[in-house]
């Protein structure tokens, strides 16, 4: 009876042992794992600040350079590297303009798409990466989309998704217009398609100001409005002015003094809101129908002077833009008229906002779309400016 007890018991000693072994390491692998889990939540946290200084402490800012993560809380951050090739190292034969950020190229990127970027000498900041995953959150047909940044070697690029006809400005100036013989050139967008551009670039602004809390853009004119192969309208530099006061010593961040788009409100107060927008819109809808540029006409740059101009255009009935003959309707431009009197309202309280305001164009281009469908093209005589002419 020994032997068998001892080996009864020697087995169950063993076995007690063995459980107590493979506890022990399911009891180790299941620490490690909560511990990678808790590792992963913190670096892919819902808080920007929060993915912006792991993203900053991995790529951002270590003498070894900037890797390429792949996504960002839907913005990618790409690296030197990267947009080098896509530019052929930043060539001037890449560089297609210049804006408050800085420098803009058109870049290929090895996946196939075209892009904006806009590259500033900056040095690296922990505020740039904060405010960049903010703009990557504002998505709307109407406003340009912010696809990634990058912060290596002394600068800080803006990664943008590239609007082909460009800007608004180059189809619409007369001066921009003309051919290396003096001639117009054959692009003449007619009123309805200027009502239809004007929607659009309301409905970004729209969005804006619908955001919690609103992003009024500081910086709304013709330039910052490109138009896409189908004249579709996208709001450019959304959020930028903002940026750049985060990331800029006060005195170098005002960008619109002297603006002629500018509220005169904000030349006094130094504070914008909605209503600027509101007014500078006003600006753009008087360039709209005018095919002028308001900064060249109005060299003193005050409300008053440029009041004066538009009456004086009135009653000489040199106001509406010539291209723009016969293809729109006397009630049609009164109202677009009347609209832009109101958005330039010298009182801030006095304009309409930009959801009233886009409600009414849609009005104005329902309205001449069935007018000229049934009359034809539009009014075939000469408009003269007193019948445009009311603040109402």
């Amino acid at each position: 009876m020994s032997r068998p007890y001892g080996a009864m018991v020697a087995c169950a000693t063993g076995g007690i042992a063995f459980f107590v072994t493979v506890t022990c390491f399911i009891w180790f692998c299941r620490s490690q794992c909560k511990k990678h889990r808790n590792r992963n939540s913190e670096t892919s946290s819902s808080d920007p600040s929060a993915v912006a200084v792991e993203s900053n402490r991995r790529h951002g800012f270590s003498s070894e350079g900037a890797t390429s993560i792949p996504e960002v809380q839907g913005v990618k951050q790409f690296t030197l590297e990267e947009l080098e090739q896509a530019t052929k190292h930043f060539s001037k034969g890449n560089l297609i303009g210049k804006g408050s950020f800085g420098l803009v190229y058109k870049g290929l990127l090895s996946d196939g798409t075209i892009v904006a970027i806009k590259r500033r000498q900056s040095a690296p900041r922990q505020e740039f990466v904060n405010e960049v995953l903010h703009l990557s959150e504002v998505k709307h047909r109407n406003i340009v989309t912010l696809l990634g940044f990058c912060q290596e070697d002394g600068s800080q690029m803006l990664v943008f998704e590239y609007v082909p006809n460009g800007s608004l400005s180059s189809h619409i100036y007369v001066f921009c217009c003309l051919s290396d013989n003096g001639q117009e050139s054959i692009t003449t967008l007619e009123f309805k398609q200027r009502l239809s551009i004007a929607l659009g670039a309301a409905k970004g602004l729209c969005h804006l100001h619908s955001l919690i809390p609103p992003v009024v853009h500081k910086n709304f004119r013709m330039s910052n409005v490109l138009v896409d192969e189908n004249f579709i309208a996208k709001v450019a530099d959304a959020g930028i002015s903002k940026l750049l006061e985060r990331i800029e010593d006060p005195s170098s961040s005002s960008q619109t003094g002297g603006n002629v788009f500018q509220d005169p409100e904000v030349r006094e107060s130094r504070t914008f809101s909605e209503m600027s927008d509101v007014y500078s819109f006003g600006i753009f809808l008087l360039e709209l129908i005018t095919g002028q540029e308001t900064l060249k006409i109005n060299s003193l740059g005050s409300h008053e002077s440029l009041m004066q101009w538009v009456k004086s255009c009135l009653h000489s009935n040199n106001f509406v833009d010539h291209r723009l003959a016969s293809c729109f309707t006397l009630e049609g431009m009164k109202n677009l008229t009347r609209l832009m009197f109101q958005c330039m309202n010298i009182v801030g309280k006095g304009r309409p906002k930009m959801d009233m305001v886009m409600l009414e164009l849609e009005r104005i281009l329902e309205n001449e779309m069935t007018l000229t469908t049934v009359m034809g093209d539009g009014t075939a005589t000469v408009t003269l400016g007193s019948q445009l002419f009311t603040s109402g």
